[in-house]
């Protein structure tokens, strides 16, 4: 069955919801979904048969005058559609970009703790950070932003994009259904210095205003 996709405003959440989505299964307890919810704009969940499969908390707002999507948190459930769920989360992200910033380019960030997460932005241009290029200069400058935004700027190194301490309390929760070998090992290279307790990669890519059409069409 096809995946329903909803999104409320965050502070419109209750003890119960958060309870279900703490029950999902993912890697996100209470304490960290109701930080979630007072932290980020937007609470979208994807289920599928009536099911919780996904929930995402994100923000719309600009950074410097440029458009951003910013992914707080996002959990997708280990189940056979792991991967179609991520990718109607994100379809629902580039919606909302899409409706709150029309023919303009749009940059998406998030934190990670695996390559297999990375997945999310696949439909994205210039991904920062990327396997053999060395992000100078204005990528940086980025990278930077988004560890202030995240408020994880204390102990981030802009030359990795790694944020050593916590980073973990919000990020993109998703395990590919192909499992852990078909992870390019360059890509997984880039979560080399990252620390097991309370680590992340900051990354963020663009998605150019004529491909957000599609890729927020309904």
């Amino acid at each position: 069955m096809a995946v329903q996709v909803q999104t409320n405003d965050s502070s419109a959440l209750t003890d119960a919801d958060l309870d279900e989505l703490g029950s999902m299964g993912g890697s996100f307890g209470i304490g960290e979904l109701s930080k979630a919810k007072e932290d980020w704009v937007l609470a979208t969940t994807a289920r599928v048969d009536g099911k919780l499969h996904g929930l995402m908390f994100a923000t719309l707002e600009r950074i410097g005058g440029t458009p951003c999507v910013l992914i707080g948190m996002l959990s997708v459930r280990r189940s056979a559609k792991r991967d179609q769920v991520l990718r109607h989360l994100m379809g629902e992200a580039y919606h909302r970009a899409l409706m709150a910033f029309p023919d303009e380019d749009v940059v998406v960030g998030s934190r990670f703790v695996n390559a297999d997460a990375l997945d999310a932005f696949k439909e994205l241009d210039d991904v920062t950070p990327s396997p053999g290029v060395r992000a100078v200069g204005e990528e940086r400058a980025w990278g930077r932003r988004l560890a202030k935004r995240f408020d994880v700027d204390g102990s981030y190194d802009e030359k990795t994009f790694v944020v050593r301490t916590g980073g973990q309390q919000g990020y993109v929760d998703h395990e590919s259904a192909k499992g852990p070998g078909s992870v390019d090992p360059a890509r997984a290279a880039l979560f080399a210095d990252v620390p097991a307790d309370g680590g992340a990669l900051v990354a963020y890519g663009w998605t150019m205003a004529e491909d957000l059409v599609k890729l927020g069409a309904r």
